[in-house]
This record gives C-alpha cells, structure tokens and sequence, in this order.
C-alpha cells in the first residue's frame, strides 16, 4: 500500500435524504442547502471527523441550466456562496480544520449519467470557465466529476487548463462494461482525450465497485495520478433528467468491510487518491479511514485557513504529496 494516499469525503446527497424532511428534488442537495444550511454544514463537519482530507463543496446540482430549471429566482453566485459558507461552517466546526482542503465539484452540466441531455462543447466550455472563474480564489482545486461522455469531459478538462487552476477529472462507467463511459464511448479513448490538457488526476466516480476496480487498471495504463469513489447503489438505470435521487436503491452487501476490500484493491492497482461517492456517508468513510491507519495516507495540500483557501501557487498540494 501507498505511504501517502488521499482520502477524500463521501457522498452528501444521500446523507441528507436521511437526514432532511424535505421531500426529495430534482435540485436535491442544492434545495436542502438553500433551505436548511445547517445540515449540509453537519454533513461536511461529520466527513472531516471521520478522516476526510479533502472536502468537496455542495455544487453538484449547480449550473445554469439546473437553476433556470428548478430555482430561477437564485443567481449562480448566490449558490455559489452558501456552498462556500455551508462548507467554511461545516469545516470549522471540526477539530480537524487546519487539516482540511476544499475543492469545488464541476458537475455534468444537465443531468448525471444522461449523456444524450448534455450541452455540445462549446457550451460545456463556456459554462465550466463561467463556474471555475467564480470560485477560483475560494477553493482549492476543482474536481470535474461524474463525466459520462468525452465531450463534456474535455470541454471541462480545457475548461481548467485554460484557468489556470489545479483540476482533477473523474469518470463514470456503465454498470455493465468497465471499458467503457455510460455514454458508451470507450474509456481509453476519454482518458487520452483529456491528457493533452494536462489535468492533476484522472479518477473514476459514482460506478459500483466492481467495475471501479476493473477501470482503474485502465486509467493505471496512462501514467498519471489516479484514484476512485465508488457508490452504494443497485444501478443508476432509474434515474432519468427530472427525477429524484430517492429512485435510486441503496446495496445491502457493501458495509464498511467490503468497501474496505475494494478500496484495498485499488491501491494495489496504484491508486493513490480515494473516498466515497453516493451511499459511502460519514461512519463507513470513519472505518475506512481507522482500517487504512493514520500513518497510511496524508493530505497532499499546505493546511489553509478556514473560512478562504490559499493561494493559487500552493493549490498544487490538494492532489499531490510533498
């Protein structure tokens, strides 16, 4: 096993639908954030006192498209801003503070996993410049995730190099093909379409483990830094643009001792950057975090004052040891 290995947090959107009342949304965590704050705040606290390194801020559902389509009355900065405040009070909180970094989450621009919904390149270009030059001073490094197609991965990819800033792209594969993105396109080919825009990590996201386990020994192929955070769930086939994340089942045969295994696994592989996506919520990322042993990773970041991040020359660390 790797002496230095990043653990990142775990998945917010399901935590909160145990934890909110609300009825589920098709703007789910970013509804509850703009009405209850404080459980977003808890959730970010919880993951960075189960271990978490590095924390990813609630702008999954974030993009123009999604806002103009469930919450036309908020801007994108306003969003933007309670994401940034729910995680600096969340982050506070812990006594694990000083330890923790923050990067901002580049969602697929439509919808997840629906490749046929996404916007044409340009569009995705334009809009994760737009997304990435509001946060930039803010957070550490940004994490372009839950990419189900090459195009809006490599407009995403451009997007980050162009800016300037510290980025990381993260995959999502079908259920059923590790070679391959849900949007069928092969997944060697995404990765040697994002490489000549020279992204910090190439991660796989938000597929079952068992197919985490057998793309990583692809993504291992293209010499560079890699890592993964798989989810919970049965399949992601119910879920379609519109509909809520409560369709989705959760797996009943992956507690903290399996997860663990597959986690293993990964390392072995040479992934040096893991966590837990949908379903993988603070206590199973609190084991993980126990069993791979204090001494078995560290956060690969100059610890920053909460509530802003450093500055961008030392941003580099969130995703590379010193």
């Amino acid at each position: 096993m790797s002496p230095k290995v990043t653990l990142l947090d775990g998945g917010l959107g399901q935590e909160l639908i145990k934890r909110s009342s609300a009825p589920p949304h098709p703007l789910w965590a970013t509804q509850v954030m703009i009405d209850e704050p404080h459980l977003v705040s808890e959730i970010h606290r919880d993951f960075c006192d189960a271990g978490a390194r590095v924390i990813c801020l609630n702008t999954y559902a974030v993009s123009r498209h999604r806002l103009a389509t469930y919450a036309p009355e908020k801007s994108l900065q306003e969003v933007l801003d309670a994401a940034l405040a729910a995680a600096d009070a969340g982050i506070a909180s812990s006594p694990s503070a000083s330890e923790v970094s923050t990067v901002a989450s580049l969602p697929p621009l439509n919808a997840s996993y629906d490749h046929t919904v996404a916007p044409n390149f340009e569009s995705a270009y334009a809009q994760y410049r737009e997304l990435i030059s509001l946060q930039k001073t803010t957070v550490g490094a940004f994490l372009l995730e839950t990419m189900s197609n090459i195009a809006e991965a490599t407009a995403g990819a451009k997007a980050i190099r162009d800016e300037g800033v510290v980025g990381a792209v993260a995959f999502t594969l079908s259920d059923r093909d590790a070679t391959k993105l849900r949007s069928g396109e092969p997944l060697d080919a995404a990765i040697d379409a994002v490489l000549p825009h020279t992204p910090d990590a190439i991660l796989i996201n938000c597929s079952t483990p068992e197919i985490v386990t057998e793309g990583l020994k692809i993504v291992a192929k293209s010499g560079i830094k890699f890592g993964a955070y798989a989810n919970g769930f049965v399949s992601v086939d119910a879920l379609v643009p519109g509909s809520t994340v409560d369709r989705l089942a959760e797996r009943k045969d992956l507690g903290p001792d399996e997860y663990l295994e597959f986690v293993k696994s990964w390392l072995e592989i040479g992934a040096e950057i893991v966590g837990g996506c949908c379903e993988i919520g603070p206590a199973l990322l609190r084991a993980l975090s126990q069993r791979l042993g204090a001494a078995a990773y560290c956060c690969r970041h100059q610890p920053q004052p909460v509530p802003r991040g450093p500055p961008l020359a030392t941003r580099r660390r969130v995703f590379y040891a010193s």
